[in-house]
């Protein structure tokens, strides 16, 4: 979040938290009030002064949104942004608490209505942690800010009631009486919490406490306001009156952790080899992590200090040797906390959930409920956990393990001295014999042997710090032949050597100064582009591209050489990956600017043109998919030169799902990348290649994150905002915000009609049928399918022909018309057969399988399904392989054949836990306690009802509050 505003109003420039008072509390709120909606100066005007406004108001406005914009910092701008004669925050990027309280209410609120009251009751809690006292601290912000105060204030005690409700169905009247007496006096005529006293009186023996607080409740009511209680409230008191009031329902959750990964997960990176000293601080650290006696807590350790110290070093040698007390879990996080902009807790979390087996799974949307997913995986696992370079304790809050089993180490530049029941450590300068040791081990000890005066002269002038030490004692490995006293000389030189070579951060940059005289030009060319990247490692030929050289490994090897990037890992596709320190690609980039527009862009042009290339080759041999790019391949809109940097990498592509898998932050960074140096066209262009892999690894947040990225880039020709908006609208379907899903695929609609690309036009349609099935609007769903249909035919294209087809087939299903279904599902599986899409061939037999079964003919659906699981087992395709056991087990159980469904649904369990698709694990094992196959239901995990009957082919059935019931993504868009 970056703007506050339950409690003292406050704006975050990244960092820290800045107050807003006065007036600009007063435009803060406007703005707030009305987002997503621009607001004019003149509506502003008007909340600030209301009719008073002085002659000089519309500047002062400009002066204080001016001032907002700086307390934001450098992308301050960017969220408050100029529209006609207003500005608007743009919300979707900025983060305001109070946008993110009735989000979050309104989720925990519908899951109140669907009856998973324990889940409820912890998505409201979380949304009522973000209140820091009354919205902009009781002030008077304007009109508009009064009105959004009383509506947030009003949902707060409906979240409140929900809550109390939640704990009260769980058996704890007793302990929350007291709280419902308090606000009850504070807010006499809200009978929800009048009712729940009485309930909470009642269920704790106290029932002629019930009974005359329901007299007080009736007396209230008619003194006040000449009414009587409630129907719902009185009927409470007859209930109590007759000792018939139900008791508590104490549900269990219905979600349960799931087990970790079978392997124990290692992700510590190697240790050096050369480590010397730190034996003191290592002692006192591997004291603080033993002394440990927590039961409820992991123990933290913070490692403080300035950059050059060593901080990374030291943590990694500390958890090398606890290692063998966390046998279950070692894992390894980068927080970024150095970069322009330190990784968020919702994408590190997502991070660790892919590393724990939830790759290609959709994770929850929240950063709470991350956590919550999180902590569960690690509620009793032996974990380690460390994390590198951290920004601010917000980050480390967030990925904290729940209990006293485990232990996280910290390194941060700042000492996050707010973190609870941490033990810190600030990490100095080595002593002046371990630096000489570090040196020998780097150099070999004979070389110091030989010269030890002037070793220890060395490590002086480098400040005794083991990253000057480190590139220093590199420039004397590279340079086997110098004597000691040579470089010596050369740092003792003022015109070699920078004053601040002992002082912090100027240490490295001293040290790079050094490092970056000796390079030939194309190195240092190459160093200094490399700059423009992010943080995350890439792999080699990334360097190429920005050079425009095919052969990258020899300025590679040059910048190895010279400690300037390190050879950090071989990734799971085969390839090796580089990756400069933190406080270097700092550096570089600050020397990359330098050299100006005219040097960086086209060297960022040329990399978002070569992962477009490879996302293009990713998607070779992979079934058709509904988001393939409608212009062609971006292979032809690059040059020979960024064809050639990667021509020899394209076989790394060939398993795409693993590529993906090594390449997604990368390929995010390259999406910033189009997006800082506005590549309109090669950028969309990756985001569009991206979206069929995105699709099929369920990897919506990157999917997300990119579309939202590239709608931001000025000049973007109306065919690349189409194809963005029709994958963002897609990215929204999945995750039910079907409103904002429609206004995406309408502006896709409006953008390919502005350039008269009819198949454009029709697949937006067809998405807005999708949205329009899911909501249960069938006629409006069968409508947008049969006007993309037409257009569809036009072109020629049989695979998304059959896709159209198919969704009309599953329409007519769902509006009780079976037998006119079958021809669509007919015409569906001829187009997939005719146009070797093995893909939409299976998921037509899927659906004509449970056609066959609702029109009682078992034996042509066993037949279809039968063919339907062979095709994607042929296909390697184990969700939708897994997903059509589960129906036909579904269809055995309709069917009363126990036996066999017992045998299909076991199978799919089997491949969902493999796969880590653990809800649909679940549900296997619901309909195996219906089947007889399980024992007690005490001897599985707590698993969510069974919907009555089996699945469907067409528009899913609604739950009765109204939430729409879907079909899991099966990888190639919503089916």
């Amino acid at each position: 979040m970056r703007v506050r505003i339950l409690g003292s109003p406050e704006i975050s420039d990244g960092g820290a938290w800045h107050p807003v008072t006065g007036k600009c509390r007063s435009v803060l709120g406007s703005l707030v009030a009305r987002a997503p909606h621009p607001v004019t100066v003149a509506g502003i005007i008007d909340d600030v002064w209301c009719q008073n406004a002085p002659e000089s108001a519309p500047t002062q406005v400009y002066g204080y949104v001016s001032k907002l914009r700086r307390l934001l910092g450098g992308l301050g701008s960017d969220i408050i942004r100029r529209r006609g004669a207003g500005y608007l925050l743009s919300a979707g990027e900025v983060g305001v608490d109070a946008q993110r309280f009735e989000r979050e209410v309104h989720q925990g609120l519908d899951t109140f209505r669907t009856g998973r009251i324990s889940d409820a009751r912890d998505m409201l809690s979380a949304a009522l942690s973000l209140w820091r006292g009354d919205p902009f601290d009781g002030a008077s912000p304007g009109a508009a800010a009064q009105a959004l105060a009383v509506r947030l204030e009003d949902l707060r005690m409906t979240a409140v009631e929900h809550v109390l409700e939640a704990r009260i169905e769980r058996g704890e009247h007793e302990v929350v009486v007291g709280e419902l007496q308090e606000r009850a006096r504070r807010h006499p005529f809200r009978e929800q919490l009048r009712r729940q006293l009485l309930v909470a009186l009642y269920r704790s023996g106290r029932e002629a406490e019930a009974l005359l607080e329901y007299d007080r409740l009736r007396q209230t009511l008619a003194d006040e306001l000449g009414t009587d209680p409630s129907p719902a409230t009185r009927a409470v008191h007859q209930q109590i009156l007759d000792r018939d009031l139900p008791p508590a329902r104490r549900q269990a959750t219905a979600v349960t952790a799931a087990p970790a990964p079978a392997r124990p997960v290692r992700q510590l990176p190697p240790g050096v080899a050369d480590f010397a000293g730190r034996s003191a601080e290592l002692r006192t650290l591997e004291a603080y992590v033993r002394e440990h006696d927590c039961a409820d807590a992991p123990a933290v350790v913070v490692v403080s200090g300035a950059p050059g110290t060593g901080k990374s070093t030291i943590v990694l040698r500390l958890a090398r040797a606890l290692g063998d007390r966390y046998p279950d879990m070692q894992l390894h996080l980068d927080l970024g906390g150095t970069s322009a902009a330190p990784r968020e807790p919702g994408e590190l979390l997502a991070t660790l959930l892919h590393g724990l087996g939830r790759f290609g799974h959709p994770l929850p949307d929240s950063v709470e409920a991350r956590a919550a997913l999180f902590r569960s995986l690690m509620s009793d696992r032996r974990t380690l956990l460390v994390l590198d370079d951290a920004a601010h304790a917000g980050q480390v809050r967030a990925l904290l393990p729940s209990n006293g089993l485990s232990a996280v180490l910290v390194t941060s530049r700042n000492g996050l001295t707010e973190l609870p029941g941490a033990r810190h450590l600030q990490l100095g300068a080595l002593l002046p014999e371990d630096a000489e040791e570090l040196l020998a081990r780097i150099v070999g000890p004979s070389r110091v042997e030989r010269e030890p005066a002037e070793a220890r002269e060395i490590v002086r002038l480098c400040g005794y710090l083991p990253l000057s030490i480190r590139i220093a004692g590199g420039k004397l490995l590279s340079r086997p032949s110098w004597p000691l006293r040579q470089f010596l000389a050369r740092l003792t030189d003022e015109s070699r050597r920078l004053a601040e070579l002992s002082l912090g951060s100027l240490d490295v940059r001293a040290s790079v100064d050094l490092s970056i005289r000796s390079l030939p030009p194309q190195a240092a060319l190459a160093f200094d582009l490399l700059g423009l990247l992010g943080p995350d490692d890439q792999p080699g030929w990334v360097l190429g591209a920005l050079t425009d050289h095919a052969d990258h490994e020899p300025v590679m090897e040059v910048l190895l050489d010279g400690g300037l990037v390190q050879a950090v890992r071989h990734d799971g596709a085969g390839q090796a990956r580089y990756r400069m320190h933190d406080l270097i690609r700092v550096y570089a980039r600050e020397r990359a600017t330098r050299r100006g527009a005219e040097v960086c862009r086209p060297a960022a042009d040329r990399v978002v043109r070569g992962w477009g290339i490879l996302a293009n080759r990713a998607r070779e041999g992979r079934p058709p998919s509904l988001f393939d790019p409608l212009g062609g391949g971006s292979a032809a809109a690059a040059d020979d030169a960024v064809r050639a940097v990667v021509r020899p990498v394209e076989t790394v592509v060939r398993d795409a799902p693993a590529w993906l898998a090594a390449e997604r932050h990368a390929l995010l960074g390259a999406v910033q990348l189009a997006r800082a140096w506005e590549l309109a066209g090669p950028g969309a262009r990756l985001v569009e290649e991206l979206a069929p892999l995105y699709d099929q690894q369920a990897l919506y947040d990157d999917w997300r994150a990119g579309a939202q990225s590239m709608l931001t880039v000025p000049g973007l020709d109306p065919m690349a905002e189409g194809a963005l908006r029709r994958g963002l609208g897609q990215v929204m379907i999945y995750a039910n915000e079907f409103e904002a899903a429609t206004e995406q695929l309408h502006g896709a609609e409006r953008a390919y009609a502005a350039r008269g690309h009819r198949l454009g036009v029709a697949m937006s349609l067809a998405g807005l049928g999708t949205v329009h099935r899911f909501c249960g609007r069938l006629p409006e769903a069968a409508e947008c399918l049969r006007d993309a249909l037409g257009p569809v035919v036009e072109a020629g294209d049989p695979p998304r022909e059959a896709l159209l087809r198919g969704s009309i087939g599953r329409v007519l299903v769902a509006q009780g018309h079976p037998a006119e279904a079958r021809p669509w599902f007919a015409a569906a599986l001829r187009l997939a057969r005719g146009s070797g899409d093995r893909h939409r061939e299976a998921v037509t037999l899927r659906d004509l399988g449970l056609l066959e079964h609702d029109l009682g003919n078992p034996r042509q659906a066993a037949a279809d399904l039968g063919r339907a699981l062979a095709v994607f087992r042929g296909l390697d395709d184990e969700r939708c392989t897994a997903t059509t056991l589960l129906r036909w087990g579904a269809i055995l159980l309709d069917e009363k054949d126990a036996a066999r469904a017992a045998a299909v649904l076991t199978e799919a369990a089997a491949v969902f836990r493999r796969i880590g698709l653990w809800d649909g694990e679940a549900r296997c094992r619901s309909l195996l306690r219906e089947a007889g196959a399980l024992g007690p239901a005490g001897a599985g995990p707590v698993l969510p009802a069974r919907r009555g009957g089996a699945a469907r082919a067409g528009g899913a059935p609604r739950q009765a509050q109204g939430a729409p019931v879907r079909d899991a993504p099966c990888g190639h868009g919503v089916r």
